[in-house]
């Protein structure tokens, strides 16, 4: 692309330091696409039935200008040897406009056999 040279203007005396201009056009960056990619991530399956979940003592809740809620902890399997699970504790957290309560995820039989863990959903 070829760029036009800079060009000077003449003007009043008063505004001589405005005088000379160069004028350049800078091409639009390429448009770019992002493209979804189907999800192909599984959820880890655990062989054996998860540990009975720890005891939580939920503290107060913090100073919010936001209505907060508790996310109790659970089980993740990990599936490492020797420490195939890891606790994940619980946490307040912003409860999104339109909704009002937190119903927890849970550890399921899953059908192929083990268990899978659901998500937990806003209601």
């Amino acid at each position: 692309m070829r760029h036009p040279a800079p060009y000077c203007v003449a003007l009043p005396s008063m505004l001589l330091l405005a005088g000379c201009v160069a004028t350049t056009t800078t091409p639009a960056p390429p448009a770019q696409v992002v493209v979804a990619q189907p999800q192909t991530s599984v959820a880890p399956v655990s062989p054996t039935v998860p540990p009975t979940p720890q005891t939580e003592l939920v503290p107060p809740p913090p100073v919010s200008s936001v209505p907060l809620t508790w996310q109790p902890g659970h089980w993740r399997y990990t599936g490492m040897a020797g420490a195939p699970w890891s606790w994940q504790s619980g946490q307040y957290v912003a409860i999104p406009p339109g909704y009002r309560q937190w119903i927890p995820g849970q550890w399921a039989a899953s059908p192929g056999g083990g268990f899978v863990w659901q998500d937990g959903y806003w209601a």
